[in-house]
């Protein structure tokens, strides 16, 4: 934003220069992290292989309910790395003197349309171009012509929905602590703070679980179930 001050913009200047440095910054720190967490791996994890561990097995949880225990391991680098890049960036404006990168409608963007384009890529390498499309029609042939359209705006929405979802929120919280502090000393908008470090999570939690939502959309093949039988009619006395 500009005006507000920030130790990065102090250097770069507001605009382009200031977001690739938050960006850097966020990427400093998540290797840092992989770093600590994997230099001295312990049987019995503690500190930063600890906090990692059960993060990704909080990931884990989290798709084994949407897409199954073993897609959600298969997808786990995916979702996991998406969703430590969000949660740093988001947290980074909570600081006072940095600025999030997720504010920014050219960094969630891009994020959005990984996303868009890896879903599509394993739906199409799990059932096939001709099956995965056809999918986009619907069952009912006679409305195909119009099903199908329909269907590709829906993905496309999703680019959106990501992005803007995502962008959107996370201005808005900036915005509100931008305010916040110029009304209110530092410490007494702390429950402000806290507010806003759940709406971060609550952020990068929904996007980690729509990927999940896409991908099972995309590479979940429908289970052809067997009519079943009709019942035997047994009349009033009982007899088959």
């Amino acid at each position: 934003m500009e005006g507000v001050f920030t130790f990065i913009g102090a250097i770069t200047g507001h605009g382009v220069g200031m977001v690739v440095g938050h960006l850097l910054l966020a990427t400093v720190i998540i290797m840092w992290l992989a770093v600590k967490a994997t230099s001295n791996l312990k049987a019995v994890p503690y500190g930063t292989q600890n906090v990692m561990e059960a993060y990704l097995g909080g990931v884990i949880a989290m798709g084994r309910d949407v897409i199954g225990e073993e897609l959600a391991r298969k997808y786990l680098p995916l979702v996991a790395s998406i969703g430590l890049f969000v949660l740093i960036n988001n947290i980074l404006g909570i600081i006072p003197g940095f600025e999030s990168p997720t504010n920014n409608i050219n960094v969630t963007l891009p994020l959005a349309l990984v996303v868009f384009f890896y879903y599509n890529y394993e739906g199409i390498k799990k059932q096939g171009v001709v099956h995965y499309f056809a999918h986009f029609a619907g069952p009912v042939k006679a409305l195909a012509p119009l099903m199908f359209p329909i269907e590709i705006v829906s993905h496309l929405s999703r680019i959106v929905s990501l992005s803007f979802r995502l962008f959107g929120n996370i201005k808005g919280d900036d915005l509100f602590l931008w305010v916040l502090l110029m009304l209110v000393p530092w410490l007494v908008p702390l429950p402000g703070f806290l507010l806003l470090t759940f709406s971060a999570l609550l952020q990068t939690f929904v996007f980690m679980i729509l990927t999940y939502v896409y991908l099972a959309g995309a590479v979940a093949l429908e289970e052809e179930h067997p009519e079943k039988a009709p019942e035997p009619v047994v009349d009033t006395l009982g007899a088959v």
